[in-house]
């Protein structure tokens, strides 16, 4: 990574708008990882505005917390007065990013991607400003489907045109290719990083971009697009962009409680921005439980809490450090999901750690919630087919062991095997428990 010297540091610490260096603030929230240049991407986004990319490949019909770290340092970059392209890659995910894949994707349809493309629109416009302004009548931020220049290209003139430029010897020891050798690469996912570096030269002449941010493990393709940039650009117009140069810049990839690298999991372990792949509560409880050794990081990079407020929050240690994560929890769903669904999941949180009143538990409506007929709990429903209804047992047998193990509690109180009927409604609802962390709401309809 290239380290600038403390004079031109300095001299680059105010921005062309009066801020300070964005770069400054993105490095000591913990974003940068690598930069192909940093000295001259000081410069840059001190001199004026930068336009720059950031691309997602629609392979599942929703975000996740893995991209929402990018989405992050594009928002900072956008509040720093730097115009960001959204680029949903309909294109490359007909092919597939074989980095960190034990084998190739599946295959996607046009439709699918087609499909999942629009939902990431949505979920991007939800923390990017894309409104139209006199200085860019297109958008302060564009949101743009590679796939309208991928899709028509003819593939011996991209190969005569753009594969001169890329070295069959280098590439096989990116990282990105390296990995996947042994277990097998197939020519389809080699064509990825040229595809992609394609991206950033259509971008730098479509809209004057100049410089790519992505996730560490995409330090090589995104290089390789700075580096098509000036072999394949050259000349005046590209002397004219920014000083010259077209940037490379990569982010922290973080890891989740397990190791694996966040966005970069099986689906059924990731954490979705959409409320109906993980509902609001799933998604602030995943905020709240993270270790006390990662409540700084996250708070710093999800977060857009000022850093002194951060470390006095996180200044403290072991039970002390649950209002730093209470903090987390909430402002990051705020963030995804509004203020007033944050609050009721913090209502709910508060109900899992037992600080809640029963008013408040009563009313959170993010507590997952089962809907029973009226009449059937009128005439009475045995506990142990109480708590299989409502998914907190599997069957009823193990309902039964969780009554008679003491672990088994309705309205706060521990349920013993009985009937349980309408006089057992409090506040129009009955409030089952299993264990200490395990809620269900059951309302009569």
């Amino acid at each position: 990574m290239a380290i600038a010297t403390a004079e031109r540091k300095a001299e680059t610490t105010a921005t062309w708008n009066g801020q300070r260096n964005v770069y400054d603030v993105l490095q000591e929230r913990g974003f940068i990882y690598q930069c192909s240049d940093e000295a001259g991407l000081r410069t840059a986004l001190a001199a004026g505005p930068v336009t720059f990319y950031c691309g997602f490949d629609p392979t599942a019909d929703s975000l996740h917390i893995g991209h929402l770290l990018q989405v992050m340092a594009m928002a900072h970059l956008q509040q720093a007065g730097h115009r960001p392209i959204a680029v949903v890659g309909g294109g490359t995910t007909m092919i597939g990013d074989p980095t960190d894949k034990a084998s190739a994707r599946p295959i996607m349809s046009r439709e699918e991607i087609d499909a999942n493309a629009q939902v990431f629109k949505r979920q991007l416009a939800h923390f990017l400003d894309f409104s139209e302004t006199a200085d860019y009548p297109e958008g302060r931020a564009i949101m743009v489907d590679n796939a309208e220049w991928l899709l028509p290209l003819n593939y011996i003139a991209f190969l005569r045109d753009y594969g001169k430029y890329f070295s069959v010897n280098e590439m096989l020891r990116m990282e990105t290719y390296r990995s996947r050798l042994e277990t097998g690469l197939t020519f389809l996912e080699f064509n990825y990083a040229l595809l992609q570096a394609y991206d950033f030269l259509e971008l730098y002449r479509r809209y004057g971009c100049t410089l790519q941010i992505g996730g560490s493990d995409q330090w090589s393709n995104v290089l390789a697009g700075a580096d098509l940039i000036r072999k394949a650009a050259g000349g005046q117009a590209y002397a004219k962009a920014a000083g010259g140069q077209a940037y490379a810049l990569t982010t922290t990839l973080l890891a989740d409680e397990s190791g694996e690298k966040m966005g970069k999991t099986s689906r059924s372990g990731q954490v979705w921005l959409d409320p109906r792949k993980t509902p609001p509560y799933d998604f602030y409880q995943h905020w709240i439980n993270v270790s006390d050794a990662q409540v700084a990081q996250r708070l710093a990079l999800y977060t857009f809490l000022p850093i002194e407020e951060i470390q006095q929050l996180t200044s403290v240690s072991g039970e002390a450090l649950r209002t730093a994560k209470e903090t987390l929890a909430f402002e990051v769903t705020k963030l995804v999901h509004g203020e007033e669904v944050a609050r009721q999941a913090q209502r709910a949180a508060r109900v899992l750690f037992g600080t809640a009143t029963f008013e408040e538990m009563a009313g959170a409506e993010t507590i997952p919630t089962t809907e029973i007929e009226r009449s059937r709990l009128e005439a009475g429903i045995p506990a142990v087919d109480l708590l299989v209804l409502a998914g907190l047992a599997d069957s009823k047998g193990a309902a039964r062991r969780l009554i008679d193990q003491g672990g088994a509690y309705l309205n706060g109180e521990r349920l013993e095997q009985r009937t349980v009927t309408t006089v057992d409604l409090r506040d129009g609802i009955l409030l089952l428990r299993a264990g200490k962390k395990r809620y269900q709401r059951v309302k009569p309809v």
